[in-house]
Protein backbone atom coordinates (compact mmCIF):
# COMPACT_ATOMS: atom_id res chain seq x y z
CA UNK A 1 0.00 0.00 0.00
CA UNK A 2 2.87 2.36 0.79
CA UNK A 3 4.33 1.72 -2.67
CA UNK A 4 0.95 2.40 -4.27
CA UNK A 5 0.57 5.70 -2.43
CA UNK A 6 4.10 6.77 -3.37
CA UNK A 7 3.56 5.88 -7.02
CA UNK A 8 0.21 7.71 -7.19
CA UNK A 9 1.70 10.76 -5.47
CA UNK A 10 4.75 10.84 -7.73
CA UNK A 11 2.86 10.38 -10.99
CA UNK A 12 0.52 13.21 -10.04
CA UNK A 13 3.06 15.66 -8.60
CA UNK A 14 6.28 14.90 -10.47
CA UNK A 15 5.25 13.05 -13.65
CA UNK A 16 8.25 14.20 -15.71
CA UNK A 17 10.68 12.46 -13.40
CA UNK A 18 8.38 9.52 -12.57
CA UNK A 19 7.67 8.31 -16.11
CA UNK A 20 11.32 7.41 -16.82
CA UNK A 21 11.36 5.35 -13.60
CA UNK A 22 8.13 3.58 -14.58
CA UNK A 23 9.44 2.82 -18.06
CA UNK A 24 12.51 0.89 -16.92
CA UNK A 25 11.19 -0.98 -13.90
CA UNK A 26 10.24 -4.66 -14.50
CA UNK A 27 6.58 -5.55 -14.08
CA UNK A 28 3.92 -8.07 -15.04
CA UNK A 29 0.29 -7.84 -16.07
CA UNK A 30 -0.91 -9.60 -12.93
CA UNK A 31 1.16 -7.38 -10.66
CA UNK A 32 -0.10 -4.19 -12.32
CA UNK A 33 -3.66 -5.30 -11.86
CA UNK A 34 -3.43 -6.63 -8.31
CA UNK A 35 -1.13 -3.97 -6.86
CA UNK A 36 -2.47 -0.90 -8.60
CA UNK A 37 -5.35 -1.04 -11.09
CA UNK A 38 -7.79 -3.12 -9.03
CA UNK A 39 -7.26 -0.87 -6.02
CA UNK A 40 -7.43 2.59 -7.58
CA UNK A 41 -10.24 1.71 -10.01
CA UNK A 42 -12.41 0.91 -7.00
CA UNK A 43 -12.22 4.47 -5.62
CA UNK A 44 -14.69 6.19 -7.98
CA UNK A 45 -17.03 3.19 -7.82
CA UNK A 46 -17.14 3.35 -4.01
CA UNK A 47 -17.58 7.12 -4.07
CA UNK A 48 -20.40 6.78 -6.59
CA UNK A 49 -22.14 4.26 -4.35
CA UNK A 50 -21.91 6.59 -1.35
CA UNK A 51 -23.15 9.51 -3.43
CA UNK A 52 -26.05 7.64 -5.03
CA UNK A 53 -27.34 5.64 -2.07
CA UNK A 54 -26.52 7.80 0.95
CA UNK A 55 -25.88 11.44 -0.02
CA UNK A 56 -28.15 11.55 -3.04
CA UNK A 57 -28.28 13.81 -6.06
CA UNK A 58 -30.07 17.16 -5.78
CA UNK A 59 -32.47 18.15 -8.53
CA UNK A 60 -31.61 21.67 -9.76
CA UNK A 61 -34.01 24.47 -8.78
CA UNK A 62 -35.88 22.22 -6.35
CA UNK A 63 -35.46 20.94 -2.81
CA UNK A 64 -35.72 17.33 -3.95
CA UNK A 65 -32.91 14.79 -3.69
CA UNK A 66 -32.79 11.46 -5.52
CA UNK A 67 -31.31 8.41 -3.81
CA UNK A 68 -31.21 4.87 -5.12
CA UNK A 69 -31.64 1.80 -2.94
CA UNK A 70 -28.56 0.27 -1.38
CA UNK A 71 -29.02 -2.93 -3.38
CA UNK A 72 -29.21 -1.11 -6.70
CA UNK A 73 -26.36 1.17 -5.63
CA UNK A 74 -24.14 -1.80 -4.86
CA UNK A 75 -24.90 -3.41 -8.20
CA UNK A 76 -24.14 -0.15 -9.97
CA UNK A 77 -20.83 0.17 -8.12
CA UNK A 78 -19.82 -3.39 -8.95
CA UNK A 79 -20.71 -2.95 -12.62
CA UNK A 80 -18.89 0.40 -12.79
CA UNK A 81 -15.83 -1.14 -11.17
CA UNK A 82 -15.74 -4.15 -13.45
CA UNK A 83 -16.22 -2.11 -16.61
CA UNK A 84 -13.57 0.39 -15.52
CA UNK A 85 -11.06 -2.43 -15.21
CA UNK A 86 -12.18 -3.78 -18.58
CA UNK A 87 -11.75 -0.34 -20.18
CA UNK A 88 -8.19 -0.20 -18.84
CA UNK A 89 -7.34 -3.50 -20.51
CA UNK A 90 -9.04 -2.61 -23.81
CA UNK A 91 -7.36 0.80 -24.04
CA UNK A 92 -3.97 -0.77 -23.26
CA UNK A 93 -4.47 -3.05 -26.28
CA UNK A 94 -5.21 0.03 -28.40
CA UNK A 95 -2.11 1.84 -27.12
CA UNK A 96 0.01 -1.20 -27.97
CA UNK A 97 -1.49 -1.66 -31.44
CA UNK A 98 -0.97 2.01 -32.40
CA UNK A 99 2.63 2.29 -31.19
CA UNK A 100 4.39 1.49 -34.51
CA UNK A 101 2.26 4.04 -36.37
CA UNK A 102 3.77 6.81 -34.25
CA UNK A 103 7.35 5.59 -34.24
CA UNK A 104 6.99 3.68 -30.98
CA UNK A 105 7.63 0.10 -29.97
CA UNK A 106 4.95 -2.46 -29.25
CA UNK A 107 5.08 -3.83 -25.72
CA UNK A 108 1.89 -4.97 -23.97
CA UNK A 109 3.31 -4.54 -20.45
CA UNK A 110 4.48 -1.01 -21.19
CA UNK A 111 1.10 -0.23 -22.76
CA UNK A 112 -0.70 -1.42 -19.64
CA UNK A 113 1.64 0.69 -17.50
CA UNK A 114 0.83 3.68 -19.70
CA UNK A 115 -2.92 3.37 -19.28
CA UNK A 116 -2.84 2.39 -15.60
CA UNK A 117 -0.73 5.33 -14.49
CA UNK A 118 -2.46 7.72 -16.90
CA UNK A 119 -5.82 6.84 -15.34
CA UNK A 120 -4.48 7.65 -11.86
CA UNK A 121 -5.64 11.26 -12.05
CA UNK A 122 -9.15 10.31 -13.21
CA UNK A 123 -9.56 7.57 -10.62
CA UNK A 124 -8.50 9.76 -7.72
CA UNK A 125 -10.49 12.76 -8.96
CA UNK A 126 -13.50 10.44 -9.24
CA UNK A 127 -13.72 10.38 -5.47
CA UNK A 128 -14.87 14.01 -5.61
CA UNK A 129 -18.24 12.90 -6.98
CA UNK A 130 -19.47 12.96 -3.37
CA UNK A 131 -19.08 16.76 -3.35
CA UNK A 132 -21.97 18.87 -4.67
CA UNK A 133 -21.32 20.87 -7.84
CA UNK A 134 -17.56 21.22 -7.41
CA UNK A 135 -17.18 17.45 -7.64
CA UNK A 136 -18.04 17.60 -11.34
CA UNK A 137 -15.35 20.20 -11.93
CA UNK A 138 -12.76 18.18 -10.03
CA UNK A 139 -13.66 15.08 -12.04
CA UNK A 140 -13.30 17.05 -15.28
CA UNK A 141 -9.93 18.41 -14.13
CA UNK A 142 -8.80 14.84 -13.39
CA UNK A 143 -9.71 13.79 -16.92
CA UNK A 144 -7.81 16.70 -18.46
CA UNK A 145 -4.76 16.00 -16.30
CA UNK A 146 -4.86 12.35 -17.36
CA UNK A 147 -4.47 13.47 -20.97
CA UNK A 148 -1.40 15.47 -19.95
CA UNK A 149 0.03 12.44 -18.14
CA UNK A 150 -0.51 10.32 -21.23
CA UNK A 151 1.32 12.85 -23.39
CA UNK A 152 4.29 12.88 -21.02
CA UNK A 153 4.41 9.10 -20.66
CA UNK A 154 4.25 7.84 -24.26
CA UNK A 155 7.85 8.81 -25.19
CA UNK A 156 9.14 6.81 -22.22
CA UNK A 157 6.91 3.73 -22.05
CA UNK A 158 6.15 3.22 -25.75
CA UNK A 159 9.34 4.83 -27.07
CA UNK A 160 7.38 7.23 -29.26
CA UNK A 161 9.42 10.20 -30.57
CA UNK A 162 8.50 13.34 -28.59
CA UNK A 163 7.50 15.17 -31.76
CA UNK A 164 4.90 12.47 -32.50
CA UNK A 165 3.59 12.07 -28.95
CA UNK A 166 0.93 14.73 -29.52
CA UNK A 167 -0.70 12.89 -32.42
CA UNK A 168 -0.36 9.57 -30.61
CA UNK A 169 -2.07 11.09 -27.57
CA UNK A 170 -4.89 12.61 -29.63
CA UNK A 171 -5.77 9.30 -31.29
CA UNK A 172 -5.68 7.40 -27.99
CA UNK A 173 -7.90 10.01 -26.33
CA UNK A 174 -10.41 9.79 -29.16
CA UNK A 175 -10.53 6.01 -29.12
CA UNK A 176 -10.57 6.01 -25.32
CA UNK A 177 -13.59 8.31 -25.43
CA UNK A 178 -15.40 5.90 -27.73
CA UNK A 179 -14.48 2.91 -25.59
CA UNK A 180 -15.81 4.81 -22.57
CA UNK A 181 -19.11 5.57 -24.30
CA UNK A 182 -19.63 2.00 -25.38
CA UNK A 183 -18.77 0.51 -22.00
CA UNK A 184 -20.78 3.21 -20.22
CA UNK A 185 -23.90 2.43 -22.25
CA UNK A 186 -23.59 -1.27 -21.54
CA UNK A 187 -22.92 -0.59 -17.86
CA UNK A 188 -25.87 1.78 -17.61
CA UNK A 189 -28.18 -0.86 -19.05
CA UNK A 190 -27.03 -3.38 -16.48
CA UNK A 191 -26.51 -1.21 -13.38
CA UNK A 192 -30.01 0.22 -13.59
CA UNK A 193 -31.27 -3.21 -12.62
CA UNK A 194 -32.42 -4.31 -9.21
CA UNK A 195 -30.49 -7.57 -9.36
CA UNK A 196 -28.34 -9.31 -11.92
CA UNK A 197 -28.29 -13.01 -12.68
CA UNK A 198 -26.88 -14.17 -15.99
CA UNK A 199 -27.62 -17.56 -17.42
CA UNK A 200 -27.16 -19.27 -20.76
CA UNK A 201 -30.29 -19.30 -22.87
CA UNK A 202 -29.50 -21.46 -25.87
CA UNK A 203 -28.01 -18.91 -28.28
CA UNK A 204 -26.87 -15.91 -26.30
CA UNK A 205 -26.99 -14.64 -22.73
CA UNK A 206 -30.01 -13.39 -20.80
CA UNK A 207 -29.72 -11.20 -17.72
CA UNK A 208 -32.61 -11.12 -15.27
CA UNK A 209 -32.77 -7.60 -13.86
CA UNK A 210 -35.54 -8.28 -11.33
CA UNK A 211 -39.06 -6.85 -11.39
CA UNK A 212 -39.75 -8.59 -14.66
CA UNK A 213 -37.00 -6.74 -16.53
CA UNK A 214 -34.63 -8.60 -18.82
CA UNK A 215 -31.62 -7.83 -20.99
CA UNK A 216 -30.65 -10.25 -23.71
CA UNK A 217 -27.38 -10.42 -25.64
CA UNK A 218 -28.08 -12.55 -28.68
CA UNK A 219 -25.55 -14.79 -30.34
CA UNK A 220 -25.37 -12.60 -33.42
CA UNK A 221 -24.40 -9.52 -31.42
CA UNK A 222 -21.75 -11.42 -29.49
CA UNK A 223 -20.37 -12.79 -32.75
CA UNK A 224 -20.12 -9.31 -34.24
CA UNK A 225 -18.22 -8.10 -31.19
CA UNK A 226 -15.77 -10.99 -31.56
CA UNK A 227 -15.32 -10.23 -35.26
CA UNK A 228 -14.69 -6.54 -34.56
CA UNK A 229 -11.98 -7.49 -32.08
CA UNK A 230 -10.35 -9.72 -34.72
CA UNK A 231 -10.57 -6.92 -37.30
CA UNK A 232 -8.87 -4.53 -34.90
CA UNK A 233 -6.07 -7.04 -34.32
CA UNK A 234 -5.60 -7.46 -38.09
CA UNK A 235 -5.52 -3.68 -38.52
CA UNK A 236 -2.80 -3.48 -35.87
CA UNK A 237 -0.70 -6.00 -37.79
CA UNK A 238 -1.10 -3.96 -40.98
CA UNK A 239 0.08 -0.88 -39.10
CA UNK A 240 3.17 -2.80 -38.00
CA UNK A 241 3.93 -3.82 -41.59
CA UNK A 242 3.48 -0.24 -42.76
CA UNK A 243 5.82 1.00 -40.06
CA UNK A 244 8.52 -1.47 -41.09
CA UNK A 245 8.21 -0.38 -44.72
CA UNK A 246 9.13 3.19 -43.88
CA UNK A 247 6.48 4.43 -46.32
CA UNK A 248 4.77 7.43 -44.71
CA UNK A 249 1.75 7.23 -47.02
CA UNK A 250 1.32 3.54 -46.18
CA UNK A 251 1.57 4.33 -42.47
CA UNK A 252 -1.14 6.99 -42.74
CA UNK A 253 -3.35 4.64 -44.76
CA UNK A 254 -2.88 1.90 -42.15
CA UNK A 255 -3.82 4.30 -39.36
CA UNK A 256 -6.94 5.31 -41.28
CA UNK A 257 -7.72 1.63 -41.74
CA UNK A 258 -7.49 1.09 -37.97
CA UNK A 259 -9.78 4.05 -37.28
CA UNK A 260 -12.19 2.73 -39.91
CA UNK A 261 -12.22 -0.62 -38.15
CA UNK A 262 -13.05 1.01 -34.83
CA UNK A 263 -15.73 3.33 -36.23
CA UNK A 264 -17.26 1.48 -39.13
CA UNK A 265 -16.29 -2.16 -39.01
CA UNK A 266 -13.42 -1.79 -41.48
CA UNK A 267 -14.93 0.17 -44.36
CA UNK A 268 -15.11 3.81 -45.36
CA UNK A 269 -18.50 5.24 -46.30
CA UNK A 270 -19.50 8.54 -47.87
CA UNK A 271 -22.79 9.44 -46.22
CA UNK A 272 -25.90 10.71 -47.95
CA UNK A 273 -25.88 14.27 -49.24
CA UNK A 274 -28.32 16.69 -47.57
CA UNK A 275 -30.61 16.63 -50.62
CA UNK A 276 -30.87 12.85 -50.30
CA UNK A 277 -31.95 13.11 -46.66
CA UNK A 278 -34.53 15.84 -47.15
CA UNK A 279 -37.26 13.53 -48.62
CA UNK A 280 -37.28 11.58 -45.34
CA UNK A 281 -38.52 14.67 -43.47
CA UNK A 282 -42.12 14.82 -44.81
CA UNK A 283 -44.16 18.02 -44.74
CA UNK A 284 -46.62 16.41 -42.33
CA UNK A 285 -45.97 13.73 -39.73
CA UNK A 286 -48.72 11.94 -37.84
CA UNK A 287 -51.17 14.69 -38.75
CA UNK A 288 -48.86 17.45 -37.49
CA UNK A 289 -47.46 20.08 -39.89
CA UNK A 290 -43.73 20.60 -40.22
CA UNK A 291 -42.69 23.73 -38.33
CA UNK A 292 -38.97 23.66 -39.21
CA UNK A 293 -36.24 21.42 -40.57
CA UNK A 294 -32.56 21.32 -41.43
CA UNK A 295 -30.22 18.82 -43.07
CA UNK A 296 -26.42 18.76 -42.99
CA UNK A 297 -23.35 16.61 -43.57
CA UNK A 298 -20.20 16.91 -41.47
CA UNK A 299 -16.75 15.34 -41.63
CA UNK A 300 -14.29 14.71 -38.81
CA UNK A 301 -11.07 12.67 -39.03
CA UNK A 302 -12.14 11.70 -42.53
CA UNK A 303 -15.31 10.07 -41.22
CA UNK A 304 -18.66 11.48 -42.31
CA UNK A 305 -22.08 11.63 -40.72
CA UNK A 306 -25.24 13.16 -42.18
CA UNK A 307 -28.23 14.32 -40.14
CA UNK A 308 -31.70 15.60 -40.90
CA UNK A 309 -33.98 17.10 -38.25
CA UNK A 310 -37.60 18.17 -38.44
CA UNK A 311 -39.98 19.59 -35.85
CA UNK A 312 -43.73 18.98 -36.12
CA UNK A 313 -46.28 20.67 -33.85
CA UNK A 314 -49.85 21.85 -33.64
CA UNK A 315 -50.70 25.56 -33.54
CA UNK A 316 -50.82 25.65 -29.74
CA UNK A 317 -47.61 23.66 -29.29
CA UNK A 318 -49.34 21.22 -26.95
CA UNK A 319 -48.56 18.27 -29.20
CA UNK A 320 -45.19 17.96 -30.89
CA UNK A 321 -42.90 15.39 -32.49
CA UNK A 322 -39.21 15.87 -33.26
CA UNK A 323 -37.89 13.64 -36.03
CA UNK A 324 -34.21 12.85 -36.61
CA UNK A 325 -32.89 10.81 -39.52
CA UNK A 326 -29.15 10.13 -39.31
CA UNK A 327 -26.84 8.38 -41.73
CA UNK A 328 -24.12 7.01 -39.46
CA UNK A 329 -22.02 6.10 -42.48
CA UNK A 330 -18.47 5.41 -41.41
CA UNK A 331 -19.62 5.21 -37.80
CA UNK A 332 -22.22 2.55 -38.49
CA UNK A 333 -20.03 -0.03 -36.79
CA UNK A 334 -20.88 1.62 -33.51
CA UNK A 335 -24.47 0.44 -33.85
CA UNK A 336 -23.08 -3.00 -33.10
CA UNK A 337 -21.77 -1.73 -29.80
CA UNK A 338 -24.48 0.72 -28.81
CA UNK A 339 -26.27 -0.61 -25.75
CA UNK A 340 -29.81 -0.93 -27.03
CA UNK A 341 -28.72 -1.79 -30.57
CA UNK A 342 -27.01 -4.96 -29.40
CA UNK A 343 -29.25 -6.02 -26.53
CA UNK A 344 -32.88 -6.78 -26.01
CA UNK A 345 -34.26 -5.17 -22.86
CA UNK A 346 -37.61 -4.90 -21.17
CA UNK A 347 -38.68 -3.08 -18.00
CA UNK A 348 -41.94 -1.64 -16.73
CA UNK A 349 -43.12 0.62 -13.89
CA UNK A 350 -46.36 2.26 -12.80
CA UNK A 351 -45.56 5.34 -14.89
CA UNK A 352 -44.24 3.77 -18.06
CA UNK A 353 -41.96 1.25 -19.70
CA UNK A 354 -38.82 0.80 -21.77
CA UNK A 355 -38.02 -2.00 -24.18
CA UNK A 356 -35.66 -2.86 -27.00
CA UNK A 357 -36.26 -5.58 -29.55
CA UNK A 358 -36.00 -6.56 -33.20
CA UNK A 359 -38.96 -6.53 -35.54
CA UNK A 360 -39.20 -6.96 -39.32
CA UNK A 361 -35.43 -6.59 -39.66
CA UNK A 362 -35.32 -3.36 -37.65
CA UNK A 363 -33.75 -2.73 -34.26
CA UNK A 364 -36.36 -0.94 -32.17
CA UNK A 365 -36.16 0.95 -28.90
CA UNK A 366 -39.18 2.57 -27.27
CA UNK A 367 -39.50 4.43 -24.00
CA UNK A 368 -42.68 5.89 -22.52
CA UNK A 369 -43.42 8.06 -19.47
CA UNK A 370 -47.16 8.19 -18.94
CA UNK A 371 -47.02 10.84 -16.22
CA UNK A 372 -45.47 13.45 -18.52
CA UNK A 373 -46.80 11.97 -21.77
CA UNK A 374 -43.29 11.95 -23.15
CA UNK A 375 -41.91 9.17 -25.29
CA UNK A 376 -39.21 8.19 -27.75
CA UNK A 377 -39.38 5.67 -30.57
CA UNK A 378 -36.08 4.79 -32.27
CA UNK A 379 -35.28 2.54 -35.19
CA UNK A 380 -31.97 1.34 -36.61
CA UNK A 381 -32.52 0.74 -40.32
CA UNK A 382 -30.18 -1.49 -42.33
CA UNK A 383 -27.52 -1.22 -39.59
CA UNK A 384 -26.68 2.21 -40.97
CA UNK A 385 -29.51 4.70 -40.47
CA UNK A 386 -30.97 5.91 -37.19
CA UNK A 387 -34.57 7.19 -37.15
CA UNK A 388 -35.67 8.77 -33.88
CA UNK A 389 -39.05 10.26 -32.99
CA UNK A 390 -39.43 12.20 -29.75
CA UNK A 391 -42.97 13.11 -28.76
CA UNK A 392 -44.55 15.40 -26.19
CA UNK A 393 -48.26 15.42 -25.53
CA UNK A 394 -48.75 12.44 -27.83
CA UNK A 395 -49.06 8.70 -27.22
CA UNK A 396 -46.68 5.92 -28.20
CA UNK A 397 -49.16 4.75 -30.83
CA UNK A 398 -49.03 8.25 -32.30
CA UNK A 399 -45.23 8.01 -32.53
CA UNK A 400 -45.43 4.62 -34.21
CA UNK A 401 -48.00 5.92 -36.68
CA UNK A 402 -45.79 8.94 -37.33
CA UNK A 403 -42.85 6.63 -38.03
CA UNK A 404 -45.00 4.99 -40.71
CA UNK A 405 -44.97 8.35 -42.53
CA UNK A 406 -41.23 7.97 -43.07
CA UNK A 407 -40.39 5.82 -46.08
CA UNK A 408 -38.20 3.31 -44.24
CA UNK A 409 -38.06 0.94 -47.21
CA UNK A 410 -36.62 3.68 -49.42
CA UNK A 411 -34.13 4.52 -46.68
CA UNK A 412 -33.06 0.89 -46.34
CA UNK A 413 -32.59 0.72 -50.11
CA UNK A 414 -29.78 3.28 -49.73
CA UNK A 415 -27.77 1.05 -47.38
CA UNK A 416 -24.94 0.60 -49.91
CA UNK A 417 -24.89 4.20 -51.12
CA UNK A 418 -21.40 5.67 -50.89
CA UNK A 419 -19.73 2.43 -49.82
CA UNK A 420 -16.48 1.36 -51.44
CA UNK A 421 -17.19 0.20 -54.95
CA UNK A 422 -20.75 1.60 -55.09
Amino acid sequence: MANLIDRAKNILLTPKSEWPVIAVEPDTTSALFTRYILILAALPAIAGFIKGSFIGTSIPFTDATIRVGIGIGLIGAIVQYGLSVLATYVLARVVDALAPSFGGQKNPIQALKTVAYTYTASWIAGVAVVLPWVGVLIGLAGGVYSVYLLYLGLPHTMRAPPDRAGGYTAVIVLLGFLVGIVIGVIGGAISGAASVGAMSQGSGVEIDTGGGGKIRLDEGALGKLEQMAKNMEDAGKRMEDAQKSGDTAAQQAALGDALGTMFGGGEKVETLAPDQLKPFLPETLGGLPRASFNVERNTALGIQMSMGKGRYADAEGARSVDLEVADLGGMSGLTILAGWAMVQTESESNDGYERSYQKDGLRVHEKWDGASRYGTYELVVADRFLVKLEGRGVGMDDLKNAAASVDLSALAALRNEGRDGS
